[in-house]
């Protein structure tokens, strides 16, 4: 193998080391990002609180399946209803697909009309490469205890079509419905689908 070669290698061991995953059942890793209003906000301050991640790129296709047809939205609210706290995290780079300033998200938030928690702004990609995100969108549930329940995709038809979400098996409802029964996640992680997140 010749340096080249070789380096290639070390590269792709290294860049997927540091995109590791968190494992379920282990703790979530702890983050803090400033929300479209400029404030600190940080995974703690939602101990004892289910908890969903949501990477979001309204320029993506498959984020536009699931806003475009109202299916994201509705699961936000149908769930923080229940006291479940969702935060939609943007780790597009400046100058990448997706990013925006504050005010750009603070419209778009308003214009698709999201039923998010708060929208988190990772422009460095520090909280996306914690988690190991990969596409948007890429989902995590964190029960009550701070341990990830779930991750993967948000459900079983990795199409950029809204007429594959009615018939789809929603992995996230079935992982909060069993979180909130306080019985275990039958599908605890799948592979997520979506475009790649946009990293600097």
């Amino acid at each position: 193998m010749n340096i080249r070669s070789l380096l290639s290698v070390l590269l792709l061991l290294v860049g997927t080391a540091s995109f590791a995953a968190p494992e379920i059942g282990k703790p979530a890793p702890a983050f803090v990002l400033k929300d479209t209003q400029g404030k600190d906000v940080s995974l703690a301050d939602y101990k004892g609180k289910i908890v969903v991640l949501e990477w979001i790129n309204h320029g993506c296709p498959f984020v536009k399946k699931h806003y475009g047809s109202g299916n994201m939205q509705k699961l936000q609210k149908d769930y923080t209803d229940k006291g479940v706290v969702w935060l939609s995290i943007a780790s597009s780079a400046p100058g990448k697909e997706g990013y925006m300033k504050a005010d750009g998200w603070n419209k778009a938030i308003a214009e698709k009309k999201s039923a998010a928690t708060a929208v988190l702004l990772d422009p460095d990609g520090v909280a996306g490469r914690a988690y190991g995100a990969k596409t948007t969108p890429h989902m995590f549930v964190i029960d009550a205890e701070g341990r990830v329940a779930y991750k993967g995709a948000i459900d079983d038809r990795p199409s950029a079509d809204p007429a594959d979400v009615p018939g789809a098996k929603n992995y996230v409802r079935q992982a909060l419905d069993s979180v909130l029964a306080g019985k275990a996640v039958t599908t605890p992680s799948t592979t997520p689908y979506g475009c790649g997140v946009k990293y600097k």
